[in-house]
C-alpha cells in the first residue's frame, strides 16, 4: 500500500461532519471577511498559547512582513536569520523593504548556530545596513533555545521575531514559541501541524499598541472603515478557514502527540544503521514534529529506493536560502554557510502525520533498512 508523505483526507474524514456543518453555517451567516469566526478563532488560539493577541492574516509570509513593518524596520535596515529555511522567511524581510542577513545553522539541531551568528552581530557584511531585528525559525517542529536568543537579543538590542510555521504548540522550557519575542509569526497552510483549507496565518503578541498596528496594517492600514491612518495591506484571515481552524484546534494536541509517538518509533527502528543520520529527538514533548528529517549522502538514491516501493518523501529544502539565485545579489559563497550548504544534499523528510499508524512506520523503516543492505 502507498504510504503519502502527508494525508490531508486522513485527517478530515473524522472532522468531516463537524466540518461541513461550521462551514454550512457560515455560508448561511453570508459573513465572509471578519466577523465572530475570526474573533473567536483569534481568541482560542491567544489561549492556547497563553498570550494576549493574535492577529489573524491571509498567511505566514504576511506574519513576518507585518511585523517587520509594524516595527518600523524598513530600507537601510538589515535583519538576520538562519540559512536553512523556507524563502517566505528571508523574502518578507524583503517585502518590508530590509536586507537578509543570514547564518548559518547547528549541526545537530539543523537551527540557528549561535556561535555564528555572534560573529555576524559583531562584524556584519559590509554594506548590510544597520542591524535591528532577528528572525528566528524553529525549524521542524523544534524549539531554539530561546533562553540564548533573548540574551543575545539584549546584548545586541535586537527585536525579536518567531516564524513558528512548523512549531504549532512546540516549546521551550515549557513555555510555548511565539511567545518570548515582540511576535510569533503561524502558518496555517494545509499541510502544517495545524493546516487550514487553504491559505491563513497570524500574529501573536503581549504588545498591546503592536497589536493595534498590526490589525491595522492586515487592513489597509484603518481603525474602521473609510479611517485610515497610514496604507497597509490587504492581509486577512479568511472566514472560512478560520471556522475550520476553530473545529482543529482541540484536536491539536493530541495530533502532536500521535508526531512524537511516530518520531520516537522511526528512532528506534532506524538505529545504528551506517550511514544514515537520524534527527536529534528530545525526551521531553517539547518538539512537534511537523518533519522528520533524516540525513544520508545517498540521499537522492534512498528517495528512489523508496518512490519505487510506494513511499513519499520530501526535501525540505535543496538549496540553502544564500545560495538561491534570488539572492546572489549578495555577494556571499556556500562556503560561507557549510553545514546549511552541506546539508542541502543530504537532508530527506520522512512521512510523518498523525494519523499514520505504526504498521506503515514500521514498513518505511524496513525499507530503508533493506536500501542500506544494498552495496553502493
Amino acid at each position: 500500500m502507498p504510504i503519502p508523505l502527508i494525508d490531508l483526507k486522513a485527517q478530515y474524514l473524522p472532522l468531516r461532519s463537524k466540518i461541513e456543518q461550521t462551514l454550512k453555517e457560515v455560508l448561511e451567516e453570508g459573513v465572509f471577511i471578519g466577523g465572530r469566526r475570526v474573533e473567536r478563532f483569534e481568541d482560542e488560539f491567544a489561549k492556547a498559547l497563553g498570550v494576549p493577541h493574535c492577529i489573524g492574516v491571509g498567511n505566514g509570509t504576511d506574519a513576518l512582513a507585518i511585523s517587520l513593518k509594524a516595527l518600523g524596520i524598513g530600507s537601510d535596515d538589515a535583519v538576520v536569520t538562519v540559512a536553512n529555511s523556507f524563502i517566505a522567511t528571508s523574502e518578507a524581510i524583503t517585502l518590508a523593504g530590509a536586507r537578509p542577513i543570514f547564518v548559518d545553522c547547528d549541526p545537530s539541531t539543523y537551527l540557528l548556530n549561535f556561535d555564528h551568528l555572534e560573529r555576524v552581530l559583531k562584524s556584519p557584511p559590509p554594506h548590510s545596513g544597520r542591524i535591528r531585528a532577528l528572525i528566528v525559525v524553529h525549524l521542524y517542529g523544534r524549539a531554539l533555545d530561546m533562553t540564548r536568543t533573548m540574551e543575545l537579543a539584549k546584548q545586541f538590542n535586537l527585536e525579536v521575531i518567531e516564524d513558528c510555521a512548523q512549531a504549532h504548540l512546540a516549546a521551550w522550557k515549557g513555555r510555548h514559541v511565539g511567545t518570548f519575542g515582540v511576535t510569533g509569526c503561524f502558518s496555517f497552510y494545509p499541510g502544517k501541524n495545524l493546516g487550514a483549507y487553504g491559505d491563513a496565518g497570524a500574529v501573536v503578541t503581549s504588545n498591546p499598541a503592536l497589536a493595534e498596528k498590526i490589525r491595522m496594517w492586515r487592513n489597509h492600514g484603518r481603525v474602521q472603515k473609510y479611517e485610515h491612518k497610514f496604507e497597509g495591506v490587504n492581509s486577512r484571515l479568511d472566514t472560512l478557514q478560520a471556522a475550520v481552524l476553530s473545529v482543529k484546534l482541540p484536536h491539536l494536541a493530541e495530533w502532536n502527540q500521535a508526531r512524537r509517538q511516530h518520531a520516537r518509533l522511526y528512532s528506534e527502528l532506524l538505529q545504528n544503521i551506517s550511514g544514515l543520520i537520524l534527527p536529534d529527538c528530545p525526551s521531553d514533548d517539547s518538539h512537534v514534529y511537523h518533519l522528520f528529517v533524516v540525513r544520508t549522502a545517498r540521499r537522492d538514491e534512498l528517495k528512489k529506493h523508496l518512490h519505487d516501493r510506494g513511499i513519499e518523501t520530501g526535501i525540505h529544502y535543496p538549496i540553502a536560502l544564500p545560495n538561491l539565485i534570488a539572492y546572489r545579489y549578495l555577494g556571499r559563497k556556500a562556503s560561507d554557510y557549510p553545514t546549511a550548504s552541506a546539508y542541502q544534499d543530504q537532508v530527506l523528510s520522512l512521512p510523518l502525520y498523525p494519523e499514520l499508524s505504526p504498521e506503515q512506520v514500521k514498513s518505511v523503516a524496513t525499507h530503508i533498512r533493506d536500501f542500506f543492505r544494498i552495496p553502493k
